[in-house]
């Protein structure tokens, strides 16, 4: 099945004042543009002209294939709860603009997802023109159109991707471009991965080249360059061929993009601090991590939903993250962190001194639980497993900031590797970490990042 991208967006010179839309529908496989829409209509609202433009950009979609999935991308919160049905519509000019979009493809096949305005330039582009056109007693003609500014460079090409840290599409999309550009040796180095700054790079200790060197040292780094750059070029050419070897009918993946609470006072004391302790509140520390992570998201601009545990550090990290992406926060009972039962507030070494045996329990077996009636491993994995479940269900091929703790954040990638219990105990989680895991429609999940802290440096 095919997939297209609708961008859509309308605008207003007075609100109400004269008004146009514009949309735009995008291969998702490969970015190339397919089809440009625009028109003025007159005097509106920016809402009435942003549903004008959404129901174009469908009208277009299904006129290229109507049995295409569509994810609509839009900077309108309004417009993109409304139609995700979260929203309830007032206004009496936009229901029935909403009802007619909601015919246009099955619902089943749309999903619609909020941008920051700077990730809608294309469609707000086309807006303006027709605007602009109106203003002129014209009318908008795709042929002196100057929106599609890339389409003016030869061949299509895949878009940058902006999934957040992790999103399966991300690297989908830069392994289908090494496939279809055949990237060769000499092209310029992705800059994502052994850019300025890895170790040995310029500013390392050690990289000043020895007296009289100079040219040499150029000469091996143009040589080292080279082979790196092969190797990157057939890794991205055997990533690509394993992206192309995926049944197309999988269609997108729900991405669940982990979040660790930030910091609280009881962190750095590294003390077991679960669902039944204190429910201490962020420290300084954490609050700051939180708006770093925040600030990181909105730039990737692809987060269109949050769901958070319901102790406090997770609703206070999710409050901060999901006021900068400008999405409201779910809470999910599912995603709390384990009980500890008598352990809770105490380090790892006041719990092996005070009851030896209990510990060396609940290291060994999963079943076992901790001091006073706590949960065990176990009894976590099939909460967690429940609660991914529920979330896959509500949130099928979008892409979800779960704001959660380190045993349903391990639990989660323990899960989808299909990996041991013990595994838990080899995986690293700091505080306000991400890590990523993609969920397909025939079961299958694929781990995309662990710990990335990345944006707190």
């Amino acid at each position: 099945m095919r997939e297209f991208i609708v961008e859509a967006d309308g605008g207003s010179r007075g609100n109400p004042g004269p008004a146009g839309y514009g949309a735009v529908v995008i291969d998702a496989a490969t970015g190339e543009t397919l089809a440009e829409t625009a028109e003025y209509i007159g005097v509106a609202t920016n809402n009435v002209a942003e549903y004008r433009g959404l129901l174009a950009g469908l009208k277009a979609a299904r006129a290229l294939d109507p049995t295409a999935r569509i994810r609509v991308r839009m900077d309108s919160k309004l417009v993109v709860e409304q139609m995700s049905g979260r929203w309830k519509i007032k206004h009496p000019d936009m229901k029935p603009l909403a009802r007619e979009a909601a015919t246009i493809f099955p619902p089943s096949q749309v999903t619609y997802e909020w941008i920051p305005r700077e990730q809608n330039k294309h469609a707000d582009r086309l807006a303006n023109e027709a605007m602009d056109a109106g203003k002129r007693g014209e009318r908008w003609s795709p042929s002196t159109s100057t929106a599609d500014l890339s389409a003016r460079t030869p061949g299509p090409a895949a878009p940058e991707p902006t999934g957040p840290p992790g999103d399966a599409a991300a690297g989908a999309a830069r392994a289908r471009a090494a496939l279809a550009g055949g990237r060769g040796a000499t092209s310029p180095a992705d800059p994502e991965v052994g850019g300025t700054g890895e170790p040995g790079g310029a500013g390392e200790p050690g990289g000043t080249p020895e007296p009289g060197g100079t040219a040499v040292a150029v000469d091996a780094d143009v040589r080292a360059a080279r082979n790196a750059d092969a190797v990157s070029a057939d890794a991205d050419v055997r990533a690509a061929r394993n992206v192309a070897s995926v049944p197309a009918d999988l269609g997108t993946p729900a991405t669940f993009v982990l979040l660790r609470h930030g910091e609280t006072p009881l962190t750095p004391q590294k003390r077991f601090s679960g669902s039944g302790g204190s429910d201490p509140a962020l420290s300084d520390v954490g609050r700051r991590q939180a708006e770093l992570v925040g600030a990181a998201l909105a730039v990737r601009g692809t987060i269109q939903a949050v769901v958070s545990s319901p102790l406090a550090r997770c609703r206070e990290t999710a409050g901060i993250v999901a006021a900068r992406l400008g999405i409201e926060v779910s809470l999910e009972e599912g995603l709390r962190e384990t009980d500890f039962g008598a352990w809770e507030g105490l380090t790892f070494g006041e719990v092996r001194e005070r009851h030896p045996e209990d510990m060396n329990a609940w290291l060994a077996d999963p079943e076992a639980e901790p001091t006073g009636g706590g949960e065990s491993f176990a009894a976590v994995a099939r909460r967690v497993a429940t609660t991914r479940d529920k979330l896959l269900a509500a949130y099928a091929g979008r892409t979800v900031l779960l704001v959660s703790h380190v045993t349903p954040i391990k639990t989660l990638v323990r899960l989808a590797l299909d990996a041991p219990p013990q595994s838990l105990f080899r995986m690293e989680l700091s505080a306000a970490s991400v890590s990523a895991v993609a969920y397909y429609a025939d079961g299958n999940a694929s781990v995309r990042l662990l710990n990335d802290t990345s944006h707190l440096r």
